[in-house]
């Protein structure tokens, strides 16, 4: 992942203007319904960008949200946004960082979200280092929501080529420490009008014993 190329995304085109926008019907918040996760849950949004998704989390009461992304205009995008709702973004921790790389606390997030950030791994090198920050970062029993485009998808996305899921690829990528708990397909419109299938799937992660512990 090139941390220019999306600082030049995020620098010429307006928030609005990028496939991936949605000002609201975000699939986490109906999500978050659905497993009752308190509100001091510890809540990192994976490729945040300017996503809305935030204001509706802290409107919603959740007080521990960290956001990822590689271009720092995107979430000083978010911050002034926030600032403009009168939303606190103290409550947020904000992280300039690519995923495949990044240090973040290891065993303390109840929930890892990314929307359309894996299906840009389009390397087993690149979808192992993503794996191993997301597993070493994960609480057990933690909840992990990953959205790809679909097999019916997409082959790229703003310029760039993407790996495309059904469910079984994605529980062979995932392994076995990740128990699917739900999922579906999306079709997403974009600004202008296009339609993108999305895999939406919600995970558990419950870490198996490592083949040493046997030996």
């Amino acid at each position: 992942m090139n941390d220019n190329y999306w600082e030049q995304v995020y620098k010429t085109k307006e928030v609005n203007q990028v496939s991936w926008y949605q000002e609201k019907k975000f699939h986490l918040i109906d999500l978050l319904k659905t497993i009752h996760l308190p509100a001091n849950a510890h809540i990192i949004d994976v490729g945040s960008g300017a996503s809305c998704l935030i204001d509706h989390l802290l409107e919603l009461g959740y007080k521990n949200l960290s956001v990822l992304d590689l271009s720092e205009t995107a979430l000083k995008t978010t911050q002034s946004r926030l600032n403009e709702k009168n939303l606190d973004a103290t409550h947020v921790e904000w992280i300039t960082a690519d995923v495949c790389q990044v240090k973040l606390p290891k065993h303390f997030f109840d929930l890892w979200h990314d929307r359309a950030v894996f299906h840009f791994m389009v390397s087993q090198e690149q979808q192992e280092k993503y794996l191993n920050t997301m597993r070493n970062a994960l609480k057990k029993e933690s909840f992990v929501a990953i959205s790809t485009f679909s097999e019916n998808g997409p082959t790229q996305c703003s310029g760039l080529p993407v790996e495309r899921y059904d469910i079984e690829k994605m529980k062979k990528r995932l392994g076995a420490d990740f128990k699917l708990y739900e999922y579906n397909i999306e079709l997403h419109e974009t600004p202008w009008g296009s339609k993108q299938e999305f895999l939406n799937t919600l995970w558990v992660f419950d870490p198996q014993p490592s083949q040493e512990a046997h030996n």
